[in-house]
């Protein structure tokens, strides 16, 4: 059993190096090609997987695979909450509340009337398909609008929502299959089911946030000053296990708790120089890698099987859920917001971003392990969606806020 365990740790190693490796590879040329990085670091991940080359597959390390995909999003979440100001985000509350709850039904469902007639799905099949993919990926907004000029309210709406939306997009997912399980659907459960939730981590976050800053700030129970970056972690996977155990949501809790940490200033909480810095050198290192880690294994689950066979249908579902299903949902979501007041350029940019990843990656190999009927489909689309999304709108987000005129002259 030694013998087998050592072995099966080797091979995981191996596994973690050639996927690092092959995506900082993958960094250096997508300076080079203009592309963004996430789209390389799928392509690599088709390229070594067992699709072609075979020299990492993760079918054999479940947990593995599970746990780098859990907390990565998870970390990265974290990161997305430290960008967030609360002063901010109190002004576009209501948009955010909207867009995560309104926008994704309203997106589920318009992306399942065209599934249901391009892929010939049963409604409910098509419903499970739209809500699977309704929501937006941190893990790649996040990093991505580090890097764009625009408003912190335009910025802090769009991490925010990809954040949130987290929680309404499984729960529906959840809700569909225990309809098609033959459980009886309310609306009022499903609200308090989104609440609680949604709530619960919140509170969680909030809690353990909070009593994780006050241990490593120059404050008297500053017990820990200087190791911000360790606590973090240990915050971080905490928040999620104690979340999850409680049965809300791990990934709210963990946002929340970067929230916290990037607003220590209203706590009255001060965190000595040196150790804040050693911080963030650590935190842009570790999200780097998770990075990597997630996308390269994302694209080493590429099926070109399914893709082939579904790949017209799929592609058409997508572009239904770019051009048509987020335009409205942004529409029924922001124009109610009147003390946001957002304008007619930045209302065309919510609806343009709008990118698919890690989560309803997630939500679709969970199908596929229940054996869910018509999970291939869900997975091709779900595949093709993170493709397109990542290939034309994350590489464009900057291009389309110059051409609408939303860059400003700061990074925030």
């Amino acid at each position: 059993m030694e013998v087998n365990i050592a072995a099966l740790t080797e091979q995981i190693m191996e596994l973690i190096a050639i996927v690092i490796v092959s995506g900082i590879i993958c960094i250096k040329l997508s300076v080079k090609l203009h592309l963004p990085d996430t789209v390389l670091f799928i392509i690599a991940g088709i390229i070594i997987g067992p699709e072609l080359l075979g020299l990492v597959s993760f079918k054999d390390f479940p947990v593995a695979n599970q746990l780098v995909l859990t907390f990565g999003a998870a970390y990265i979440l974290y990161d997305g909450g430290r960008e967030i100001q609360l002063s901010i985000l109190n002004k576009v509350k209501v948009s955010v509340a909207l867009l995560s709850t309104i926008g994704v039904i309203v997106s589920a469902f318009i992306t399942a009337f065209f599934a249901q007639r391009l892929l010939n799905l049963d409604f409910m099949y098509a419903l499970l398909l739209g809500s699977a993919i309704a929501s937006t990926d941190p893990s790649v907004l996040v990093p991505l609008f580090k890097t764009i000029n625009i408003s912190p309210k335009l910025k802090q709406t769009i991490i925010s929502e990809s954040a949130f939306n987290d929680a309404a997009g499984a729960i529906m997912t959840f809700a569909v299959i225990g309809l098609l399980a033959g459980s009886s659907f309310s609306i009022t459960s499903s609200i308090w089911e989104l609440a609680k939730t949604a709530g619960g981590g919140i509170l969680v976050g909030g809690i353990l946030g909070y009593f994780s800053t006050l241990l490593v700030s120059e404050h008297k129970f500053g017990f820990f000053t200087g190791h911000k970056g360790e606590i973090v972690v240990a915050a971080v996977l905490g928040a999620y296990f104690i979340a999850t155990h409680l049965g809300v949501s791990g990934f709210m809790a963990v946002f929340v708790v970067g929230i916290v940490f990037g607003n220590i200033e209203l706590l009255n909480l001060t965190i000595e120089e040196e150790g804040y810095n050693l911080h963030l050198n650590f935190k842009e290192v570790l999200v780097r890698i998770l990075r990597i880690m997630i996308f390269v294994i994302l694209g080493t689950q590429m099926s070109f099987n399914v893709l082939s066979e579904y790949w017209k249908g799929a592609l058409l579902v997508v572009l239904s859920l770019v051009f048509i299903a987020r335009p409205v949902s942004v529409l029924f979501s922001v124009l109610i917001d009147r003390r946001a007041a957002w304008s007619f350029r930045e209302i065309l940019y919510l609806m343009w971003t709008r990118e698919t990843g890690v989560i309803p990656a997630a939500l679709a190999g969970m199908l596929l392990s229940m054996q869910i009927p018509h999970a291939q489909v869900i997975s091709a689309v779900t595949f093709m969606a993170i493709i397109i999304t990542l290939s034309f709108q994350a590489s464009t987000a900057k291009y389309v806020a110059k051409i609408l005129k939303l860059e400003e002259s700061e990074i925030y």
